[in-house]
């Protein structure tokens, strides 16, 4: 994280180690989206971005992976997830437009609050002033938003939109094999497949049970097996 970054957000606002390009299954659905974030060229975004989808298909991930890559770049980057925005002001929109890349995310959380809705308005604009990219996320379609200030709705509609569409089950076991290689710890299909048929099958609680099945493992010095996903969850053989 830049130093710009963290003197700017003063909060309890980190960006994610895991979230990386590399970390990030890519399904067909998604690959177009990912290749343009993920291009190796130094200005691979367009001046504004606009990705949405369902609760836990990848946006804020991919927000902050694009984070991680372009401070790697040593480009200065800004990150603010406005589902917290009560917990700040809109002060914190002010002087960005001194960086290369902010990225927002939840950008629906905000709609219908008129404080909020014109400080995004005044920020987007100097944004385009200035040339900083913008990358937003939403859980909605930017002509779904229920924004009330028609300008800012008409400025979020305007620009290069992804929508991020949600893994099949064959790529939800694969995306769980590829997190458990980069915590340092393999998951075979079996296992992969056995959680997913029994558990939550949104992703962040996929994630969460596989943390929770790497500590377990760690703990009592076991392989994952299927016998130590039922330990560890309660599950019964025939369930």
């Amino acid at each position: 994280m830049t130093q710009t970054l963290t003197r700017q957000l003063p909060l309890k606002v980190m960006l994610d180690d895991s979230a990386t390009f590399e970390n990030f299954l890519v399904s067909s659905a998604n690959r177009q989206a990912c290749n343009y974030l993920n291009s190796e060229a130094n200005a691979s975004l367009e001046q504004f971005t606009f990705l949405w989808g369902n609760k836990g298909v990848g946006c804020t991930h991919l927000l902050q992976a694009t984070c991680h890559r372009e401070d790697a770049r040593q480009h200065s980057v800004f990150y603010v997830p406005l589902n917290n925005h009560h917990e700040f002001s809109p002060e914190i929109f002010v002087g960005l437009e001194s960086l290369s890349l902010v990225c927002i995310d939840d950008v629906d959380s905000i709609a219908g609050n008129t404080e909020w809705e014109y400080a995004l308005f005044s920020l987007f604009n100097r944004l385009r002033e200035s040339g900083t990219r913008l990358l937003i996320a939403a859980h909605t379609s930017p002509r779904s938003l229920q924004i009330n200030l028609a300008d800012l709705l008409s400025r979020l509609q305007s620009g290069v939109v992804f929508q991020i569409h949600s893994l099949d089950d064959t790529d939800k076991i694969a995306a769980l094999q590829l997190r458990a290689t980069h915590r340092g710890f393999e998951i075979t299909e079996e296992v992969a497949s056995y959680v997913l048929q029994r558990s939550d099958r949104g992703m962040e609680s996929l994630f969460d049970l596989l943390e929770r099945l790497d500590q377990h493992s760690l703990e009592t010095k076991r392989r994952i097996t299927i016998p130590l996903v039922r330990e560890l969850m309660g599950w019964h053989v025939n369930k």
